[in-house]
């Protein structure tokens, strides 16, 4: 398979399930968080064929990692966590967040294409002058960005949906006081 349509495959595949589990107004659940992952990690066994780590293989593999991690936490902030009156946690994935996660599929994508018909040449002194492995480890790299885009999203949701909403119990509100039970935060 190609570079170009191996980050086709893993960027699509990622981005609709994505998607799909957050965008409009969605409750935060083990599946929730969890499926996103298995999907990715899915695509990428079925796409990547190796993960090479020679030279400087790893290095670029790790710096793609970091920038998956950045993108994922820059995305998971455009998705803003609270809690309805039953305690449940939901987000509200809207136009920001989905921007992100297309713009970041789509410059890899055009990024693997242009590899293979704009700028080959060019990619093939960058590889050998890098000593990286040329095409496979720009393959496995963009899938590994990709699966720590899932991963930081999927860890920022998590940690946010077990963060107490700043409201409850705060003066003023109509939020109940967990120790009095009354509304008001228990004063009388």
């Amino acid at each position: 398979m190609s570079q170009f349509w191996a980050a086709l495959i893993t960027g699509a595949s990622t981005l609709a399930v994505i998607l799909a589990a957050d965008l409009g107004h969605r409750r935060i659940t083990a599946v929730r968080l969890a499926g996103p992952v298995l999907v990715s990690v899915l695509v990428i066994v079925a796409c990547v064929r190796s993960l090479p780590t020679a030279g400087n293989d790893m290095s670029l593999q790790l710096a793609c990692v970091g920038v998956g991690v950045i993108c994922g936490l820059v995305a998971g902030t455009l998705l803003p966590v609270h809690r309805d009156d039953t305690g449940r946690v939901h987000t509200s994935g809207g136009i920001g967040y989905a921007l992100i996660w297309l713009g970041c599929t789509a410059a890899q994508a055009v990024f693997a294409y242009g590899a293979e018909h704009w700028f080959t040449a060019a990619m093939a002194r960058f590889t050998a002058e890098y000593e990286l492995s040329g095409e496979r480890v720009l393959v496995s790299a963009a899938a590994l960005m990709s699966l720590a885009m899932v991963l930081a999203r999927t860890a920022a949701l998590a940690s946010r949906a077990r963060v107490p909403d700043r409201t409850e119990g705060a003066e003023g509100t109509n939020a109940p006081d967990p120790v009095a039970g009354r509304p008001g935060g228990g004063r009388p």
